[in-house]
């Protein structure tokens, strides 16, 4: 045998062992999650059983035995049957006004208004040394009476404390006599965008509407950097606890956005946000400039602007008056000349616009002002944030000036009690209306708006897929035409959320190269019956590939 052959003979068993190396050896991951029902929500809805994680991204998603074999974890994750999403998306919430205001008196579902004076008592009591007695949540729809409350209870009880107490949906609140004085409302004070309620006798009754609370809420002291900290963490938690990775926070100040970038950056502030400006000139003349921002965990790249105010207290801006006040159309909060001025100015930046429009009338003017100033860019993913009542005429403007419809599920099983004695028959079927806004513009993204509803992503689920409320009300669901298939709802809260905020590269999904963040679940969410989907228990919430909750 000459050299060159027994070379290569020699070489043989060399070769076979190293591929047979190659074979059996894994790679490295910090996490490998396995034995699961994984809904990874691409653009195939593909299911898998295990992933691996590196670095606070998949890396690899499919069997468990193909991931088992092809990675060894630093943890390794059995997920004994149970059903992972990508982390939940709320696409419009308040978290920073969500967080600071946990001391509040919590009034939601108050069923009269003595029970809202003994809550506010309770709270009084419980904080005796607060500047201000504060409160949100009421809702006199849900009262015996259904009447708008007044001060003069609480100006018998806190006669030297100021007072406000917010309503629902933050578009009204009721302020006591100690609380006008100290803002210096009074019957004659002027306001444009709102109301100053008086009674018979031209006397106030303390119930303010829309601009008009921010007269008496611009009074109350801000909280020190330590009590927001220690608010904004307690927000996170509650906020891990039901699946929430992702949030778009709804008006916000540059100096609230330093303050939960600090906490980011120091590592205590784990979710990922979505921020949206208030317009101030203060505001637009440090952003605009240097354009949107987009961090690992931080993105600030829209203004939230307000054209109108709620429907339950008749500030919502509606083409013909309301069924129940035939005198009242409500009101826009702005001029449209200074709405297309802003549109015109974000327009010409990287910016997005994003409007709050609850009425027919408000949505109608918002739209018609989009579409002239993007004048055919279609993926500026400018929002309509609620788009809850929509003419016929207008719905179609959605898909043709690409505008994102960003909807909250819950609003309609909330407010379908009452929503027909403001809009009467012919109007409300043109209300809520999420799978007709879906087909116009080909998604929806989904949130909440809490604190106005609550923190469960999964009572937006079930809301959005069966049309009823936390009693399974209505049978059958209320306007069940226009109920989201479960893969749509869940893309709402997911990926769809992300494209919403340009987002949908880096997150929203469970695919390689995606941010680690998922959801462990009990229940699978779209098999089980729709009376469990609000049950549905949070095993584990990852961000990144850290377990985020449960803290052990």
């Amino acid at each position: 045998m000459n050299s060159t052959l027994r070379f290569r003979y020699l070489l043989l068993p060399l070769l076979a062992c190293q591929m047979s190396c190659q074979s059996t050896s894994s790679d490295s991951a910090d996490v490998v999650v396995y034995n699961a029902t994984v809904y990874t929500v691409d653009s195939t809805f593909t299911q898998a059983q295990a992933f691996a994680i590196k670095d606070g991204k998949f890396v690899a998603v499919g069997s468990t035995d193909d991931i088992r074999r092809r990675y060894k974890g630093t943890q390794e994750i059995d997920g004994q049957g149970k059903f992972i999403y990508p982390g939940f998306y709320d696409a419009h919430c308040h978290f920073y006004r969500y967080a600071l205001g946990l001391r509040d008196a919590n009034l939601v579902g108050t069923a009269s208004w003595p029970e809202v004076v003994a809550k506010l008592t309770a709270q009084r009591q419980q904080y005796p040394q607060a500047a201000w007695v504060t409160g949100r949540g009421w809702d006199q729809n849900d009262w015996p009476t259904k009447q708008f409350p007044t001060k003069d209870t609480l100006d018998k009880l806190f006669p030297d404390v100021p007072v406000l107490i917010a309503r629902v949906d933050g578009h009204a609140a009721l302020a006591n006599q100690k609380a006008l004085d100290l803002a210096g409302v009074t019957a004659a004070t002027p306001i444009n965008g709102g109301t100053i309620t008086r009674n018979a006798q031209g006397k106030l009754t303390g119930l303010l509407v829309d601009n008009a609370v921010r007269l008496v809420s611009s009074k109350i002291p801000e909280p020190t950097p330590a009590e927001a900290e220690a608010a904004l963490l307690q927000g996170q938690q509650n906020c891990v606890a039901v699946g929430l990775t992702s949030l778009a926070d709804a008006g916000l100040n540059k100096a609230d956005v330093d303050q939960m970038e600090r906490l980011q950056k120091q590592g205590k502030l784990k979710l990922r946000l979505y921020t949206m400006l208030n317009p101030t000139k203060e505001n637009k003349a440090y952003y605009l400039p240097k354009g949107p921002v987009f961090n690992d965990r931080l993105t600030v790249a829209s203004f939230k602007v307000y054209a109108d105010g709620a429907l339950g207290s008749r500030g919502a801006c509606l083409v013909e008056p309301y069924a129940d006040r035939p005198k009242e159309t409500g009101f826009l909060l702005s001029t449209e000349k200074e709405y297309r001025a802003l549109a015109k100015e974000l327009a010409a930046s990287k910016f997005q616009m994003n409007t709050h429009a609850i009425g027919d009338s408000a949505n109608r003017i918002i739209l018609n002002i989009y579409g002239e100033a993007l004048k055919g860019q279609k993926d500026r993913r400018w929002r309509i944030e609620h788009a809850q009542v929509i003419t016929p005429a207008d719905m179609p403007k959605f898909g043709q000036f690409g505008v994102v419809p960003s909807v909250q599920p819950t609003h309609a099983t909330s407010d379908m009690y009452w929503a027909g004695e403001r809009l009467g028959a012919k109007r409300l079927k043109t209300a809520y209306a999420y799978e007709e806004l879906r087909k116009q513009y080909g998604q929806v993204a989904l949130g909440s708006d809490f604190p106005v509803e609550d923190i469960n992503p999964l009572y937006g689920f079930h809301s959005a897929v069966a049309r009823q409320d936390a009693k399974n009300y209505p049978a059958g669901g209320f306007q069940p035409e226009n109920a989201l298939s479960r893969p749509d709802a869940l893309r709402g809260m997911t990926t769809w959320a992300a494209h919403a905020a340009f987002e949908e590269k880096q997150k929203g999904r469970i695919q390689p190269g995606m941010a680690a963040d998922f959801v462990l679940l009990d229940k699978d969410l779209l098999k089980a019956p729709a009376p469990e989907l609000r049950g549905a228990k949070v095993l584990q919430t990852w961000i990144a590939g850290e377990k985020v909750y449960p803290s052990k």
